[in-house]
């Protein structure tokens, strides 16, 4: 059993060292074949790189020949450049250099012609020096002589000339001055036609006098006894809650409200109307419906004063200045209404002012607010001017119109364009026929004055108003006074009347010399 184990493991050794020398007999024999495989792609690959790098080469060296090509010509076109920029330099040197030179040669020469000029200057102030000498001399050698001649010393001979060259320069003042006068009237009142007549044509109001009464109408007579009420109650009440007076009489179908204060007029009117409507007349709902009324006017003038600012295309006007341009409707002046008038002067403002070459929407500002102090003075008392000029003061209005306010009433001097159309623009309105009423004194007191300022003159034997006061006519003696003195009268007269009279709009003065020879034959 030993031996067959030991014969056994004899044999497998035998076996496996046959078969370790056959495989190793056999994987040298592969091991060979690799390495010449290997070998043989070595060669291939060291074969392509030698060409690659051999191409490479010759690309190099055309590239390099390219860069050398292009370096060669850019080198030439910049010496070319520099060589060109060389040469120009050089020839505006040349041109400064020849520029210099001439420059001064003037500057020698004109250094030459001043010094020349001084020394004939220094010479002939010499000159004139002796010359002023002489003439001194002379002149005390002459003025001895025509005092002893003439038998008059120098400040009596002065004075006498004096008043002769005074008298001399009067005349000549005066005719210079109507000269003037005329040319310059004639230029402005072309202008002042033109653009008034743009301003008139442009723009076109509503006219309506205010009266100092409302008749309420009634269906019947019976409605007087109800607002009369029992032991006239009713229009006691209405009476003291409203501020006016209330006139029944014979008159059919009519009551009469009567008051100067037009905002408390339309509210009163407007009070007996609804009353009148609702039928229940009794002083508890007669103070009822005079709140309710006043509440809905406050609303509806600052509802129409938005309106107004809206249609003027203005921004920035405070709410109580709105409030009170609305309030202009209730209000008026010698008869005119003033919203009426105020609306009138702003837009006529407005036109002026782009005609003349100022700013219409500050003009028509100016014109909305320059009598905006009116709406107050029945309450406060005191010139509308200065109330006005204060609300706008306190609500940051321009300074322009602020100026307006005063100017218009000749306070302050006009400052601006916008100002003289405002001013210009309220003569029209306030001046135009039929515009205003007057009180009848007042016109005759104002006429009277205007005479009086006219006759006062020296050389004038009589002074007539005409034309409603807006005319005067002076009639002047022929032997005292000549036709340029005549211009300086109306002159005077006219400054008189401005500085003396309040008067709406303008008044004309027209100075009349005539001379009349009388002869009879028989």
């Amino acid at each position: 059993m030993l031996n067959e184990l030991l014969v056994g493991g004899g044999i497998a050794l035998v076996s496996g060292l046959v078969g370790f020398l056959i495989s190793k007999k056999i994987t040298a024999a592969h091991f060979d074949l690799y390495t010449e495989q290997a070998k043989a792609k070595a060669k291939a690959i060291e074969n392509e790189a030698q060409m690659i790098l051999e191409r490479a080469s010759i690309r190099s060296r055309e590239i390099e020949k390219e860069a050398q090509k292009r370096y060669d010509e850019t080198y030439e076109q910049v010496k070319k450049d520099l060589s060109e920029r060389a040469e120009k330099l050089e020839r505006i040197e040349r041109e400064f250099e020849h520029l210099r030179q001439l420059e001064e040669e003037k500057i020698s020469s004109e250094r030459t012609g001043l010094e020349n000029r001084r020394l004939n200057v220094e010479r002939n102030e010499r000159a004139l020096e002796k010359l002023k000498e002489d003439y001194r001399q002379k002149s005390e050698q002459l003025k001895v002589i025509v005092e002893q001649r003439a038998g008059l010393s120098v400040q009596e001979a002065k004075t006498i000339l004096l008043e002769q060259v005074r008298d001399t320069a009067r005349l000549e003042l005066a005719r210079e001055l109507r000269q003037l006068e005329e040319q310059s009237k004639e230029q402005l009142k072309r202008k002042a036609n033109y653009i008034l007549a743009q301003a008139t044509s442009r723009f076109a109001g509503e006219y309506a006098a205010e009266r100092l009464i409302s008749v309420i109408h009634l269906d019947n007579d019976e409605l007087k006894g109800r607002i009369i009420g029992k032991e006239g109650r009713n229009i006691k009440t209405l009476e003291m809650v409203s501020g006016v007076d209330i006139i029944i009489d014979e008159t059919p179908n009519a009551i009469i409200v009567s008051s100067f204060n037009l905002y408390r007029r339309a509210i009163a009117t407007k009070t007996i109307e609804l009353l009148i409507e609702d039928g229940r007349i009794q002083p508890a709902r007669i103070e009822e419906v005079y709140q309710k009324v006043c509440d809905e006017f406050e609303e509806a003038m600052q509802r129409e004063g938005e309106e107004i600012i809206f249609e003027m295309g203005l921004q920035g006007v405070h709410p109580e200045l709105m409030k009170l341009i609305g309030r202009l409707k209730y209000r008026s002046s010698y008869g005119q209404n003033a919203l009426a008038h105020t609306l009138e002067v702003a837009h006529l403002a407005g036109i002026m002012a782009s005609e003349m070459g100022g700013d219409a929407k500050l003009a028509r500002r100016a014109g909305l607010l320059h009598d905006i102090g009116k709406t107050l003075t029945q309450e406060s008392g005191g010139s509308h001017v200065d109330i006005g000029a204060e609300l706008c003061r306190r609500y940051n209005e321009d300074p322009v119109v602020i100026n307006a306010i005063y100017a218009h009433h000749g306070y302050e001097e006009i400052k601006s364009i916008e100002c003289a159309a405002v001013c210009a623009a309220d003569t029209l309105s306030a001046a135009r026929p039929g515009a205003r009423r007057e009180v009848l004194e007042s016109f005759l007191r104002r006429v009277s004055e205007i005479e009086e300022i006219a006759t006062q003159k020296v050389g004038v034997k009589q002074a007539y108003a005409i034309n409603a006061g807006r005319e005067v006519r002076v009639i002047v003696s022929a032997q005292s006074v000549n036709d340029d003195e005549t211009a300086l009268i109306a002159r005077e007269i006219a400054d008189d009347i401005s500085q003396k009279v309040q008067f709406p709009g303008e008044i004309k003065v027209s100075v009349i010399r005539e001379s009349r020879a009388v002869e009879y034959a028989r």
